[in-house]
């Protein structure tokens, strides 16, 4: 169809054209043969709106304790077995993560920027930002550091990890 003709189509019927909009996305879209076993529920989600589907995933995310996001393979460093841990070897590393703040947020700040010797600023957008999911505060610390660490932060009243 030329350009002239849409034109015309446009002036003429505006519903006729949003029809034969509707008509040309569905033929670009690429055709996908659900299995019966679905086919019910795929009807079911092509009802839902974005909102609704957005929600449902968050729902099942935290149902199943999964992440909607594209899965990210990390290759072991320097040919080491994934899973060192289980190699029977005893982890002589450690990152410290900051997975609660507790109610001395002042005295985590400080630990904060003590150990990372980081400025105030950044100490505090750390802490705030694990208040509401973990913080990876140092990587790979020797286990005597890390845990002298990690009593510190129990000191302050943070929950901490060590992996």
């Amino acid at each position: 169809m030329t350009e002239e003709k849409k034109e015309e189509k446009t002036e003429e019927n505006p519903q006729e054209n949003k029809e034969e909009k509707k008509e040309e996305a569905k033929e670009e879209k690429e055709e996908v043969e659900v299995p019966k076993k679905f086919k019910s529920l795929v009807e079911e989600i092509e009802k839902m709106s974005v909102l609704d589907l957005a929600e449902l995933v968050k729902i099942l995310e935290k149902k199943f304790g999964v992440s909607a996001a594209a899965p990210v393979a990390a290759a072991p460093v320097g040919g080491a077995p994934a899973g060192g841990a289980e190699t029977g070897e005893e982890k002589s590393e450690f990152n410290i993560i900051l997975s609660g703040v507790g109610e001395k947020k002042i005295e985590v700040i400080k630990v904060v920027r003590d150990i990372t010797e980081k400025g105030l600023k950044e100490a505090k957008d750390l802490v705030d930002a694990a208040a509401n999911e973990p913080q990876t505060v140092k990587e790979n610390v020797k286990k005597e550091e890390a845990d002298e660490i990690k009593k510190r932060f129990d000191a302050a009243g943070a929950k901490v990890e060590l992996k």
